[in-house]
Formats: C-alpha cells, structure tokens, sequence
C-alpha cells in the first residue's frame, strides 16, 4: 500500500478505507530524525528509571502524561486531522501506551480486539500506532483481518500466557485464517489507524533492534466508562461537552511529581476495570 502523506487532500481516502478494511496504513507523522530523536529520549528517560520498577512501568503505560514530547505526538497536526476524518473534531486520549518487543524475543499479541476490556460503552474509538523504530514482520509489526471490525466484540479467551504482551493475554475465541491477515509493516515514524473491533495481532520480534511502537487510543467525548469512573484523558481537538472523564493537562515536564501522582491514581482505576 501506498503511504498517505497529503491528509487535506485524503481525509475522504482515509474515511472510506478505514469503513470498508477498519484500518489504515502506512501514514506518514515523522521524520527519520524525528522519530530517532524521540526514541534517543525515551531510552534516556528508560535508563534514568531503570532502578525503580513502579515508575519504570508508569513511563511506559503513560509517557503521553509524564514526557512533554509524547505529549505533543498524541496532538500531532498530521495524527489529529486523519482521526477527525474517521470520528469527527471532538477527541480525546484515553490511552497512549508503548508496545516494546525487545530484540530477539518471543513476546507476541495474540488475536484479539481492543474494545474488549476496556470498559467503555460505546465502539467511537480509533486506535493510531505510531512506529519509533522500524517494525515489520520481522520485527513483529502487526497483521489485521479487513473488514472485521463490522463485527461487535466475539467471545475472548484469557490465556495469561507469559509470552502474551496483552494484559490478560486475551484472545478471540473463534478461528482467525492467517491467510486472511493483511501485515501492517511500518518504517520509524509512520503510523497505522485501527478500529476497536478489528481482528489484530502481531508475532515476535526476530530482528537484532527492539520494536517500539505507541499506541494511541482517541475517543469521541460522548464515550464514558461503564462504570462511571473518571478515567483520565487527554483533550487533543474539538471540545469536551460531557465531562465522563478526568481531562489531563499537558505535563509540567519530564517525570514532573505532580504528573506521576496522577499517573499512578489513574493505573490504580485502570487496573480495577480492567481486571
């Protein structure tokens, strides 16, 4: 597939490709030198934290709250203006948690669909992984089934397998055909665009250099916890006219006390709804 980088003229492209398959790819966000200089940063940040487990599990499930340039990734212009054309100008990050798959592992994603733990109540959702190193099947990138997310959440099984990158290690319970599976390979800084419902997994990481990925998850407003809890959330376009969640400023600055506080209250919620 081509990658998309005219988004003014392939906001109606992306909307229609994203209806018919659920998933868009490759779309180019960041520069070669971009994407490394993110990357340079957040090793730097991995090293920093390396003795402290807690704030070294945070960093990776919330650099978008703690480390100003991941920040500024979830409201990139190119990112933004493909979402608004799938959900429309009002969103929010429910999520931007990286996906690392170390150099030579095993670790995988078993078929699943995102939607399914998650807690909220309706599927306004789009899923944009963004590539800081190259990922392609080699690497583990991930392969989707087009045309799967027309169906709602299947039954999921919970393997807990330890080689399972998925919280519970949740995969879907009916036979997915490999055959079926289109690879959504990416250089460092492109992206991929997935709906909620999608059919998606992706195998271990072969290659000699570590595959790091960010996964971004915008939200329409409306959406809301089953439950009622205010989960935290991002602003990134448009405004909010419901208030069903705890809205995030931008960080104070890297690993700044305040930000941390309110990453792990927020893990601590996020743990209860989603085990």
């Amino acid at each position: 597939m081509n990658a998309i980088s005219g988004l003014n003229a392939t906001q109606q492209q992306i909307a229609e490709r994203y209806e018919k398959d659920g998933f868009v790819v490759p779309l180019d966000v960041l520069s070669d030198q971009e994407a490394l200089a993110l990357r340079t940063e957040l090793e730097t940040i991995e090293a920093e934290v390396a003795d402290d487990p807690e704030l070294a599990k945070l960093v990776n499930s919330y650099p978008d709250r703690l480390i100003p340039s991941f920040d500024a990734i979830i409201r990139h212009p190119k990112i933004i203006e493909a979402v608004n054309a799938v959900l429309g100008p009002d969103l929010m990050v429910w999520s931007g948690a990286l996906f690392i798959k170390p150099a030579n592992s095993n670790k995988i994603v078993s078929w699943h669909q995102d939607l399914t733990y998650w807690g909220l109540d309706d599927a306004e959702e789009v899923t944009v992984w963004v590539a800081l190193s190259k990922a392609d099947l080699n690497a583990g990138c991930m392969k989707f089934v087009p045309g799967s997310h027309k169906q709602r959440i299947v039954p999921h099984n919970d393997t807990m397998a330890d080689d399972n990158m998925l919280s519970r290690g949740q995969e879907v319970a009916v036979d997915v055909d490999e055959d079926d599976a289109v690879v959504a390979a990416l250089d460092a800084g492109q992206a991929s665009l997935h709906h909620g419902h999608l059919f998606h997994s992706s195998g271990p990481n072969f290659s000699d250099d570590r595959r790091i990925g960010m996964a971004i998850r915008y939200i329409k407003p409306a959406m809301k916890q089953e439950t009622g809890d205010k989960s935290l959330v991002a602003l990134v376009s448009g405004v909010d006219e419901f208030w069903h969640f705890t809205v995030a400023d931008s960080p104070k600055g890297t690993l700044h006390p305040d930000d941390i506080a309110q990453c792990k209250r927020d893990a601590e919620l996020k743990s209860r709804l989603l085990f």
